[in-house]
């Protein structure tokens, strides 16, 4: 299979890519999604053979307002319908309780809830209108990888094993969507994003925030939560504190391999980095940095191979959150420590 790059003036061979059963990604402000129709058993299976996913992980679905949940899910609360006026189209994904048999256990792990988006994308919900359907949309990428954040990050991965991607350029947030569970009698964050904790509390009042690690057995109820993600074929190694950079740098100075540094512009004021070391700037601020970490972790994986990668740590709180937690997984909980010095 050729895969064909779209640009927006092309919405429309996209779209009937989409309704004749074909796989499409797609740009949001978070990262771009692997598009198929979410109504089309065989379209969504497809997107687990071409990610290389687990089948038991559910699938977010893409949609262009309160009114398409509404003909897929349970009667919606009022603070469902607070959120969706306060954040969408936005960076947050709410789960609902589904009317029996309203969608295939292919798009929810065989749950009785599933994920909805309404994605901040004039193209992508252009698409979506297009193809008169919602869309699944997981990450385009290979299971496992850092998200993309740009077309050729898909292409990348996903070249041959589908129709084609939506090109819109890079994208404006950079990591993935605040998962909230709506299902439960506390509305539950079960990953963090862009929208956070006081946020969702400032709209419809307390929200729980749950770290819960499933288990084997167990079907996950949102995507990221069972299995290994955005991990590049480097180690990562998260430095924690703005102190322990000199250490970092001497450790990567003494290791025989080319090392990536991914830190804020100003970390490493008044530090020499080693020649055996290439920085990859997250900016200047935590905004920035959540909005390049994808693109470094890629960029040391596409453009620049290295076989470690130090990367800046924060502290876990407001859009901290999410980026600690992007961050964590791609290192596996692995964080520098001086004893790792010679």
């Amino acid at each position: 299979m050729e895969t064909k790059i779209f640009k927006p003036n092309q919405i429309s061979e996209a779209a009937a890519a989409i309704k004749a059963g074909q796989l499409v990604a797609f740009p949001t402000e978070t990262v771009y999604g692997l598009g198929a129709d979410a109504t089309n058993e065989a379209a969504v299976k497809q997107v687990y053979l071409a990610k290389g996913r687990p089948s038991d992980n559910p699938l977010i679905v893409h949609v262009t307002g309160q009114a398409t949940v509404e003909q897929y899910a349970q009667p919606l609360s009022d603070k469902a319908q607070a959120l969706i006026k306060a954040f969408w189209p936005g960076s947050l994904t709410l789960i609902f309780k589904l009317q029996p048999g309203a969608l295939s256990p292919a798009v929810t792990g065989g749950l009785q809830t599933a994920a909805f988006r309404n994605p901040d994308n004039q193209v992508t919900l252009d698409l979506i209108k297009e193809a008169g359907v919602p869309l699944v949309g997981p990450s385009a990428n290979t299971s496992g990888k850092p998200s993309p954040t740009l077309a050729k990050h898909v292409y990348h991965d996903l070249n041959g094993k589908i129709a084609g991607i939506l090109d819109d350029g890079p994208t404006e947030v950079g990591v993935e969507s605040t998962v909230l569970d709506m299902s439960t009698d506390v509305p539950t964050i079960l990953r963090p994003g862009a929208v956070t904790e006081e946020e969702l509390e400032a709209v419809i009042g307390t929200v729980r925030s749950t770290h819960h690690k499933v288990g084997a057995t167990e079907v996950p109820k949102a995507p990221g939560m069972k299995y290994k993600h955005y991990a590049p074929n480097a180690q990562v190694y998260i430095v924690d504190h703005v102190t322990d950079w000199a250490a970092a740098l001497k450790w990567a100075g003494q290791q025989d391999d080319a090392i990536g540094i991914m830190a804020l512009d100003h970390t490493l004021s008044g530090l020499t980095l080693p020649q055996n070391a290439e920085f990859f700037s997250l900016g200047r601020d935590l905004p920035s940095a959540s909005h390049r970490l994808f693109a470094g972790l890629r960029h040391f994986d596409l453009e620049s191979p290295v076989k470690g990668i130090l990367a800046q740590g924060f502290s876990d709180e407001g859009l901290g959150a999410a980026y600690m937690n992007r961050l964590n997984k791609s290192a596996g909980q692995v964080h520098f420590t001086k004893d790792q010095l010679l």
